[in-house]
């Protein structure tokens, strides 16, 4: 038997070494690809992009249709109204008519029944004062009167005596004149005793002291059982309904101030109630230190709500246009270079060009300025 040696350097293999390290890289193998396949199952897919079309109920690809859900806060209604340039002014409120009643005669106080406060009508009796002097000066002066009514009887008498015996030639002319002369006197004297008597029953008159108009007493002066003289003030009263808005404006803001403009204020404590009134009045001069002029508005008060000395802040309208519908700002919107709004007619949104509308700078729903 020959043998026959391998090549020298050659390797030799093993066949029962491979068998061993083969199962185990399979096993391996197998454990990673299960492992693999896990982590694809689990791992979130991309969903599919929405088709550019969808599907019509007959089959047939329509375009898509955008829906739109607006809120009330979207959509404002259209309004008409006018809109108005406004100044503003404040000031006082004082009463147009108010009046201080004062005493015309003297004497004491026997009555005075009105407060501070208390409504009263033209006419009414307010206080009374004691009457006793009056009386007897109205007495004096008609006893007066029946003195001179007395003295011109008698020169009546010999006036007519004196023109008889001038006829017969038994008096002189120049008699005759001085009986004349003396009834004459005796008239003027039963005109004064007359003027006298009329003075003294207006003074015991006076001594009732009414209400020259209707009002609210805002001051009494005095109390039953004090003496007033002549001209002392006795009840201050005021008309509160109609008063007067005296408002400072400046004199550069004055040309455009007119005559029967509409004003429109609001008072402390009266909450969001809005009063008006008109401009009656323009002061011809400025104040010497503010460099303003007073404009007088007249303001109705039937309801007694205002009261004189109230601060007033409001404005008056110097310009106002014609009506027209209103737009606020927000409703606006840029389409090839021009302005247009969206309307929605019959469920649909449609632009449109706002012609004839009045655009107001402010949100919400639109409202006149």
């Amino acid at each position: 038997m020959k043998l026959e040696n391998l090549p020298p350097g050659a390797p030799t293999i093993k066949t029962t070494s491979k068998k061993r390290w083969r199962a185990p890289v399979i096993a391996l193998t197998a454990v990673a690809i299960c492992a693999a396949g896990g982590w694809y199952a689990m791992k979130p897919q991309p969903k599919p992009a929405a088709p550019a079309t969808a599907q019509a109920p007959g089959g047939k690809g329509e375009p898509k249709i955008e829906v739109y859900e607006l809120s009330q806060r979207d959509v404002a209604a259209i309004g008409s109204g006018e809109l108005r340039v406004n100044l503003p002014l404040s000031g006082s409120l004082i009463p147009l008519s108010q009046a201080t009643i004062k005493s015309k005669v003297s004497g004491v106080v026997t009555g005075a029944t009105v407060q501070e406060g208390m409504s009263v009508s033209a006419g009414q009796v307010l206080a009374r004062l004691d009457q006793a002097d009056q009386r007897a000066r109205v007495a004096q002066q008609q006893a007066t009167l029946d003195e001179a009514n007395a003295r011109l009887e008698m020169a009546i008498k010999n006036n007519a005596n004196s023109q008889a015996l001038l006829k017969q030639s038994y008096i002189s002319q120049n008699s005759h004149d001085s009986t004349a002369n003396a009834v004459a006197l005796a008239r003027a004297s039963v005109k004064s005793a007359q003027a006298q008597l009329e003075l003294a029953r207006n003074a015991l008159h006076d001594t009732v002291i009414v209400a020259p108009m209707s009002g609210v007493i805002s001051k009494r002066h005095v109390q039953a059982g004090e003496k007033v003289s002549p001209d002392m003030p006795v009840f201050s009263i005021v008309d509160l309904r109609e008063l007067t808005l005296e408002a400072q404006v400046p004199a550069s803001d004055i040309p455009r101030v007119k005559v029967g403009q509409d004003v429109s204020f609001k008072v402390d404590g009266y909450g969001g109630r809005a009063f008006s009134g008109k401009v009656a009045r323009i002061n011809p001069t400025a104040e010497a230190g503010s460099r303003s002029m007073l404009v007088y508005i007249s303001v109705a008060n039937p309801d007694a709500a205002l009261r004189g000395g109230m601060f007033a802040k409001g404005s008056v309208t110097t310009t106002r246009s014609a009506p027209a519908p209103l737009l606020p700002m927000a409703a606006l919107r840029k389409e090839n270079n021009a302005d247009v709004v969206y309307a929605v007619v019959d469920g649909k949104v449609v632009s449109r060009t706002p012609r004839g509308f009045a655009v107001l700078r402010v949100t919400g729903t639109p409202r006149a300025l």
